[in-house]
């Protein structure tokens, strides 16, 4: 899997949009965060030059049994490490698995909107 094609499966799904949102944070690699979000939430982000791991959102009932199962999913990067993930892209971690686990966050998001939201979604 490479930067281009992760991105275009992240913005694949509907009402998702793009940013990098840490323009002055003082390490590189973190201005170089690009967050992907479902509406206003965020379900995802990667470091968009070194592209060695993505966040994800993930269900709290999952985290240890993953995290167990793969040498390539750990704690969360500076992030709630109840709710979110750290998945390596070169480890033991299949693309496959890797999409999945992007299609939950985005899921597990959309989930938790309100359901005007929810609506609004459907609409687009």
């Amino acid at each position: 899997m490479n930067i281009e094609d992760f991105r275009a499966y992240c913005l694949s799904f509907k009402g998702v949009h793009e940013k990098l949102p840490f323009g002055k944070a003082t390490s590189e690699y973190d201005r170089n965060l690009l967050v992907f979000y479902v509406l206003d939430k965020w379900f995802c982000f990667v470091n968009i030059d070194v592209f060695d791991f993505c966040d994800l959102k993930c269900p709290q009932e999952q985290i240890t049994e993953l995290q167990e199962r793969y040498e390539g999913v750990r704690p969360a990067y500076h992030m709630n490490k109840q709710h979110w993930i750290s998945v390596c892209f070169d480890s033991d971690v299949p693309d496959d698995k890797i999409r999945e686990l992007v299609r939950q966050a985005y899921d597990t998001v959309v989930a938790s909107l309100p359901g005007k939201q929810r609506e609004e979604l459907k609409n687009l």
